[in-house]
């Protein structure tokens, strides 16, 4: 599970603005948000600078979630 949908929220910042800064479709990064898929290391790595927070943000479990 990941916390990029509450970051990114948190940010007021869009999941088409994320796609558009670490150069993956929407759909993409949609299913990162919803948890329906997980980004790789390297992916994460590259989410976690875009959005300026520590990595381990990222990934801890989200009480809200499914």
């Amino acid at each position: 599970m990941n916390c990029i949908k509450k970051i990114l929220m948190a940010q007021g910042r869009s999941q088409v603005w994320l796609s558009d800064q670490i150069g993956k479709s929407y759909v993409v990064v949609t299913n990162y948000c919803n948890n329906k898929s997980q980004p790789s290391i390297l992916t994460l790595r590259k989410i976690a600078e875009v959005l300026d927070v520590d990595i381990r943000e990222l990934l801890l479990p989200d009480n809200n979630g499914p």
